[in-house]
């Protein structure tokens, strides 16, 4: 009996080519020429959509720019791919690494003004004059945060061309053909830092909201829950020096209650060049994370209502005082009260320095990470004193230790 003629493809990339199957998962097909054969696989899914994309993973994994095997040259007719498309794939195998969200943001820049200028634009034709035309353009569109707006930063821009060389430099057969800077080389570092008695006022925001908008204490109340998540990450800022990211990841597994030590990197989570380490907690953050549950934020950012905070207060814009601000005010005040001689015991509790102890039972004895985990504890019995509760708080099972609130106003 001659066999059936197959349809038709629904999608087709290369020799891979995806058809329905009905009733069941579509299947993709394509010739195996190290087999001699053609080879099949379930694309796991009736969905178009999502079978094309894993069409699209199975293309890019097992065919890429095809070489010659005697001479190494290419292929007649495998050309440079259009940008778009590069980036469409580059993402397509990014989306399980750590950062995938920053790298889609900024690539979706280049991707903009490639659409702005000339879609078809492949990335053999992304020189320098291109980049420089790139880096403008983006100048000039500056970043919206609700309903305020701030200039871009060259270490923004900058941050967007390096990741656009990566991106082209990952495609089988394409070396990114412009220079770019480093971003440190360009940023523009934040000066300001605020004293404990600024730290204390945030505290005071969170737990003691005062203005005109309040008007009843029963106002008073809902604002408090309005801001317990910003007072929550302000206990784990003050206490860890950790960033920002690696508070909204904090999470069950990282915290070992009998060794008084927080992993701030998540179990399964690879390592990136911004090391996250073990460190020392002070006595008086422990009980919340003895408390916490799956995960310490409920949230992923605490925007509006920094902000609302940082209005209120007066403290700097541009930048200056965004969530990282508590980071690098603690360290700066520890660094002036431990002294130069001993600062390396700050730069691993930055995770700028990689610590060698093994032993985390070890980590805060006073010759590893005890002095500096002894200064914060220092600072938080004096923002303690200033803003009373912001720290000590009465634990019992009836009573979590966090109020949750998801969403609320910006105040």
């Amino acid at each position: 009996m001659p066999r059936t003629k197959r349809p038709k493809p629904l999608y087709q990339r290369g020799d891979f080519k995806l058809y329905a199957r009905p009733g069941r998962n579509h299947e993709i097909v394509w010739y195996d020429a190290t087999a001699g054969r053609e080879r099949s696989a379930s694309a796991g899914t009736v969905d178009l959509g999502q079978a094309k994309l894993e069409l699209d993973r199975l293309y890019l994994k097992d065919n890429g720019q095809r070489f010659c095997e005697t001479c190494g040259r290419p292929f007649d007719g495998d050309t440079s791919p259009m940008l778009v498309a590069a980036i469409g794939d580059y993402l397509l195998l990014s989306e399980a690494k750590v950062g995938y969200r920053a790298t889609r943001n900024r690539l979706a820049h280049a991707v903009d003004y490639a659409i702005a200028t000339n879609p078809t634009v492949t990335c053999a034709q992304i020189d320098q004059r291109w980049i420089d035309g790139f880096r403008k353009w983006l100048a000039d569109k500056p970043v919206v945060q609700g309903s305020t707006t701030r200039p871009r930063s060259l270490g923004s821009i900058e941050g967007c061309v390096l990741q656009l060389a990566a991106a082209i430099n990952a495609t089988p057969g394409q070396d990114a053909q412009f220079s770019n800077e480093q971003p440190k080389n360009v940023a523009a570092s934040p000066t300001y830092r605020a004293d404990v008695a600024t730290i204390a006022a945030m505290f005071r925001f969170c737990l003691d909201p005062v203005g005109k908008h309040i008007r009843s204490p029963k106002e008073r109340e809902v604002y408090i829950g309005y801001r317990a998540n910003l007072l929550a990450y302000l206990r784990a800022a003050v206490a860890t020096w950790a960033r920002p990211e690696e508070i909204f990841d904090l999470g069950k597994g990282q915290w070992v209650s009998a060794a008084g030590v927080l992993d701030l990197n998540p179990p399964g989570r690879r390592q990136t060049r911004k090391y996250r380490g073990r460190i020392p907690v002070a006595k008086q953050f422990a009980p919340f994370l003895d408390a916490m549950g799956d995960r310490y934020m409920a949230v992923d950012s605490i925007r509006a209502t920094w902000e609302a905070m940082r209005a209120e207060l007066g403290l700097p814009g541009d930048r200056e005082a965004g969530p990282k601000l508590i980071r690098r005010s603690i360290s700066t005040i520890v660094r002036r009260r431990i002294g130069e001689e001993r600062w390396r015991q700050g730069e691993m509790m930055l995770g700028h320095v990689k610590s060698s102890i093994s032993d985390i039972y070890a980590i805060p004895d006073p010759a590893n990470l005890g002095l500096a985990l002894a200064a914060t504890e220092s600072i938080i019995d004096e923002i303690e004193k200033l803003t009373p509760g912001a720290f000590y708080r009465t634990f019992t099972a009836q009573a979590p230790a966090l109020l949750i609130v998801e969403g609320g106003k910006n105040g």
